[in-house]
């Protein structure tokens, strides 16, 4: 997982997080939209995405 990608995973995450903390979202879709942000935050700080395996699906910059 690239830099760029990690950065607007936890941008987003954090919209999410602040959208939620001033009431703006509620209900299921806060409760679905938080999900999202936990799964954004734990993919970006341990630098793997499931998905991206599954989709062979390269964002880091360097070659292996």
């Amino acid at each position: 997982m690239g830099s760029l990608d990690k950065g607007i995973r936890i941008v987003v995450a954090l919209v999410i997080a602040l959208l939620y903390y001033f009431n703006i979202i509620s209900g299921t879709l806060a409760y679905v939209l938080m999900a999202i942000a936990i799964i954004f935050l734990i993919t970006s700080l341990i630098n793997f995405c499931p998905l991206y395996r599954i989709f062979k699906i390269n964002t880091c910059n360097i070659k292996k």
